[in-house]
């Protein structure tokens, strides 16, 4: 069947499958555990009806808006697709978003009904009921005293089912209806909606159909928010091919979850890649002895690794060494099935890459926004498709040129946004008058193919020099020490960059315990030389390998973690600059005190 709007992934899927687990969740058991419980394709497409009609119930019409305040999980998918079946756009919203912009965006959008997961959320909509004007039904997903909960709209679906009235309104949903408002989490000032047709979200999917070897007997874990429409179009992705996808309990199960089902895939951003990695590290530093200098030897040849055995013959039998003994043990702690992992929104360091990759863990790099609903590039399966450093080739049906005058990435396409919902102003800012989107990253061609990221346009900053400074650059690399748990590069106007950073409480908790050094509580420790020492000494070494401008000059520890609660970060885990600097505006400004 012609596949034009979002909904015709489902039905597909339901014409050519009898999946019994096309969508897998963890739920209590009678034992005080958990369990995986499935539905099958023929559970999914039941489920959406009974959304559908449960909302036409309601008194629900044509183009009401739909918020969803969930994690990941089936229901997430029932309510998406069931609100899309009779015309009504979603609106997904971060769990963990401000009340301030909790507000905004349901006022903004006018949102009709929402879905939450948990008591906190509903604390917060409770906080606001009277500054909500157009809201109209609260469901929860989780049991929530005085809250209807999502069975009741299903019931209520089940009674009032007219499938002939759905599939009417179905018939009357062009592609270029808009499917979903998607707010950015912008780092300033409020939210944006993101208008995202049907056209836009299916047009990426198929550009991307051919990423990876799908079969129908893959499973996928997944666990980043189906609210970023990144997930979400890998999602529909899994839809496509008919893999089935089993969301993990929460970031920290990720590790048993892959244990438990054997996935062929996962999404990730670079930061989980990175966390794995140390983990690793940290088990490897505990060796001794033989097990120890092989160990040192397979992340010595990771860290070179190159594709094709471009390496050459006794690179490839010290790599089959490493495998049967290292690299075998990490594919088996992420399930042993793992043929992709793909990662995006956010730069990658290459050597993550090499390291993975090297290891059989093919690691597929990507690049795209919100806005442009989501892929422009991204490394693939097949000849040539693969190159460590770049965002790979920019997909089929999406064209990229780079801006002369500043190295600007220029996108248009059809999986560009329609648009920033109710802000003429800012969409025409954005979009130029010949279709051209204005992504805000400068890149470059590599061997006029692959598209390498060097830079955000808006955060470039100049030191007092006039020189320029990329600090997700500089970023990278101090993270490359296991010491560094989070790290923001500064100096814009100033003599030279420097850097705060949050160190690793966990790795330096191991290396002292090897080094039997006593742990003297947090506060004293961290504040310590022996760190100090341990961080400077990467930063020295750093600073060997980046021009004499680019140097990093009095870097700062400091204590504590930077959070989307905190309001540090974007939910995507982006720095929120600004936040950052206003909190710690007393250690930046002695950095800078005096002459350098």
């Amino acid at each position: 069947m012609e596949i034009t709007r979002v909904f015709d992934v489902l039905t597909n899927l339901k014409n050519s499958s009898s999946k019994t687990d096309i969508l897998n969740t963890k739920e209590p058991d009678s034992k005080g555990g958990k369990k995986w419980v499935s539905y099958s394709v023929a559970d999914f497409a039941e489920n959406v009806n009974y959304v559908s009609a449960g909302l036409l119930a309601l008194g629900l019409q044509k183009n009401d808006v739909v918020a969803i305040m969930a994690n990941n999980r089936p229901e997430w998918n029932f309510i998406d697709y069931g609100a899309q079946q009779v015309a009504m756009p979603t609106a997904p919203i971060f769990p963990t978003i401000g009340i301030e912009d909790l507000k905004f965006i349901l006022n903004h959008c006018e949102a009709k009904i929402v879905f939450i997961s948990d008591k906190s959320i509903y604390q917060k909509l409770v906080a606001m009921e009277s500054d909500l004007p157009h809201l109209k039904f609260v469901f929860s997903l989780n049991k929530i005293e005085g809250v209807k909960h999502f069975s009741e709209l299903i019931e209520l679906g089940k009674k009032n089912l007219d499938q002939t009235k759905i599939d009417a309104i179905k018939a009357g949903v062009s592609e270029n209806d808009l499917l979903t408002l998607l707010y950015t989490s912008g780092t300033t000032g409020h939210p944006k909606g993101v208008m995202i047709s049907h056209k836009g979200l299916l047009s990426n999917v198929i550009a991307i159909k051919n990423l990876a070897p799908f079969a129908p007997n893959w499973k996928a874990l997944s666990f980043l928010p189906l609210n970023h429409v990144y997930e979400r179009v890998i999602n529909t992705l899994y839809f496509y091919h008919g893999v089935s996808i089993y969301y993990a309990e929460n970031f920290e199960t990720i590790g048993d979850n892959c244990r438990e089902i054997h996935p062929q895939m996962f999404v990730a951003v670079p930061r989980i890649l990175e966390r794995v990695l140390e983990k690793i590290c940290a088990a490897g530093d505990k060796l001794t002895g033989f097990k120890k200098k092989i160990f040192d030897l397979s992340i010595r040849l990771a860290e070179k690794y190159e594709l094709h055995s471009a390496n050459g013959a006794w690179y490839e039998l010290q790599r089959k060494i490493c495998d049967v003994l290292v690299y075998s043990k990490w594919r088996e702690a992420v399930g042993g099935k793992i043929v992709c992992i793909v990662s995006g929104g956010a730069a990658l360091n290459p050597r993550i890459e090499r390291v993975f990759s090297c290891a059989k863990l093919t690691l597929l790099q990507g690049y795209g926004l919100t806005e442009t609903s989501v892929v422009i590039a991204v490394n693939h399966f097949g000849h040539d498709g693969i190159m460590f450093g770049t965002v790979g080739n920019v997909v089929d049906n999406v064209e990229v040129k780079i801006a002369e005058e500043d190295g600007e990435i220029l996108m248009r396409g059809p999986s560009l946004m329609m648009g920033y919902y109710k802000n003429k102003e800012a969409s025409e800012e954005a979009i130029d008058k010949d279709g051209w989107f204005h992504t805000g990253d400068v890149g470059v061609f590599i061997e006029n193919k692959f598209l390498k990221i060097t830079d955000r346009k808006k955060e470039l900053f100049k030191t007092s020099a006039g020189k320029y400074i990329s600090p997700v650059m500089l970023e990278n690399k101090l993270k490359e020490c296991k010491f560094i748990e989070q790290c923001m590069v500064i100096g814009e106007g100033q003599k030279f960059a420097s850097a705060i950073i949050i160190p690793n409480t966990i790795n330096y908790k191991e290396y002292c315990k090897l080094h039997n050094i006593e742990w003297q509580g947090n506060n004293e420790m961290l504040n310590g030389e022996e760190l100090k020492k341990l961080i400077n000494d990467h930063i020295k070494a750093m600073n060997k390998t980046l021009a004499p401008y680019e140097q990093l000059k009095r870097c700062q520890i400091i204590i504590g973690h930077w959070s989307v609660e905190g309001g540090e970060i974007t939910p995507k885990l982006s720095l929120k600059r600004k936040v950052i600097k206003e909190k710690n505006k007393e250690v930046i400004g002695k950095i800078f005190v005096g002459e350098e």
